[in-house]
């Protein structure tokens, strides 16, 4: 059994520094137990999909990083970003130094739509676009064709509605907020006319929220498109719509009937949402998208849903560009096992499982976020699922199953990583780079200006060392 005690404190390693792995660490530091909780990451920056993923006009939504910011202040914790798991140091490796190890690694990549032509230049993930205009380093170098005057966006959930905003968006409404300088730059050439919004169900099954969907019929030089015959509805979305307690999907749909009411105002561009339409296949010429052609869909009961079902008929509409937007999913951790049908990491309640299906764990090994659950709520979901997970792993040194690590904890840890000439960023580290995006954005009336690139994010980080280490 683990003895947690001032002189033995329970070690907790935290893979990925999202919403996620930060409430995993509060709900860790609001137990007595002494505790020292080590938060890893990839990047020198912390807050994973907030800074990375929630769209730049959305600022609100990033203020949540301030409670983080109360976590990575108490005493038990530090912060080793620049540090990959998988890379620099492996599973096994901190599972010596760490009695319990949770990883918060959410889902790193897209679902594929499993159509021809999906691999056409032109055809992208909607996460890459959303990654690309944040300034995450791993996508700032991504070309996206902007040259294009049509565009398709796939799928009806919020990430879509981000996409969609942000290509509909003016500079001026862009030029505010936090969007990397890079994507900023290249939005203001962008010759796109019309985005076209496509859901395989009807407007009841959307999943994007109704203030994303308020806001496409806000923008300055954009009208929002609904074809009337497309606010019909079927026989079973109307019986779901009028048992269910669920205030979102009447709030969506009475928005979007007024979009269908409005009709165009005159605005230079065009977002049409469409529904009931499955893309079928991407055309293209000379390697390129150059249409999508998408089935008509009609609506049947599926028990207390609706599924989708093809009419027979098609339409194919002409863009220049795509973005699929249909789930992301889930990639495994080298050591640890992994659910390739969900693409999670299976488990129960947060405790790893040897294999899916099994009822067999992995002692002391844990995870929560989406890699726990699939891509599924909003930030906020993602507190009570990591107090379940912390929860199960404190039941499991309560009840001495979890394991003791041999290894000397901290100091072997930083000794390995110096061994191996990574150069761990601490939070003080991205306290400075913090200071220095904000500084750049003050003198722009912006948020901040973000470096998207690491090794400039580290010439700063370094720079200030040397700074502090003069006073």
């Amino acid at each position: 059994m683990t003895d947690a005690t001032d002189s033995r404190p329970l070690r907790v390693a935290v893979v990925g520094s999202g919403p996620s792995g930060f409430y995993a660490v509060e709900h860790l530091q609001k137990h007595t137990v002494t505790v020292e909780i080590d938060l890893f990451d990839r990047l020198p920056t912390p807050y994973g999909l907030v800074r990375g993923g929630v769209a730049p006009d959305h600022p609100k939504i990033k203020s949540v990083t301030r409670v983080y910011e109360k976590m990575a202040a108490h005493p038990s914790f530090r912060f080793l970003g620049n540090v990959a798991v998988g890379r620099d140091i492996m599973h096994d490796e901190l599972m010596a130094q760490y009695d319990a190890v949770i990883y918060a690694v959410g889902a790193q990549t897209d679902r594929n739509l499993g159509i021809p032509g999906e691999t056409l230049v032109g055809s992208h993930a909607a996460t890459e676009f959303v990654a690309w205009y944040n300034g995450h380093p791993d996508y700032r170098d991504l070309p996206f064709d902007l040259s294009q005057d049509a565009v398709a966006v796939i799928g009806l959930g919020n990430v879509a509605m981000d996409v969609t905003r942000i290509l509909a968006s003016t500079p001026e409404e862009l030029g505010t907020t936090d969007i990397a300088d890079h994507a900023l730059a290249a939005l203001r050439q962008s010759r796109v006319q019309t985005i076209y919004v496509l859901g395989r169900r009807g407007p009841v099954q959307a999943a994007f929220t109704n203030p994303e969907i308020k806001e496409l019929g806000e923008l300055d030089d954009a009208d929002a498109i609904v074809h009337p015959d497309e606010m019909v509805l079927d026989a079973a979305s109307e019986a779901w719509l009028a048992s269910t307690d669920e205030r979102t999907p009447a709030k969506n749909l009475q928005t979007l009937r007024s979009y269908a009411e409005r009709g165009a105002t005159g605005k230079p561009k065009r977002v049409v949402l469409r529904f009931c339409v499955s893309p079928i296949a991407l055309l293209g010429e000379d390697g390129r998208v150059t249409a999508i052609t998408v089935a008509k869909n009609c609506l049947v009961p599926n028990g207390d849903d609706v599924r989708a079902e093809a009419t027979g008929d098609t339409e194919t509409i002409p863009v220049g560009l795509v973005f699929r937007s249909v789930g992301y999913k889930g990639v495994p951790i080298a050591g640890v096992p992994f659910d390739d049908r969900r693409s999670v990491v299976p488990n129960a309640q947060g405790r790893v499982l040897v294999a899916a299906g099994a009822d067999v764990t992995v002692p002391g090994v844990y995870v929560t976020g989406w890699i726990k659950r699939g891509p599924s709520g909003i930030i906020g979901t993602n507190k009570p699922d990591s107090v379940e997970t912390v929860e199960r792993l404190l039941e499991d040194r309560a009840a001495g199953v979890l394991p003791v690590a041999a290894g000397a904890g901290r100091d072997a840890v930083d000794a390995l990583l110096q061994s191996r000439g990574v150069d761990v960023v601490s939070f003080d580290d991205w306290r400075r780079l913090d200071a220095a995006e904000q500084a750049a954005g003050q003198a722009q009336g912006r948020p901040r200006v973000k470096y998207t690139r690491v090794d400039e994010m580290m010439d700063v980080i370094r720079a200030g060392r040397t700074l502090a280490d003069a006073r």
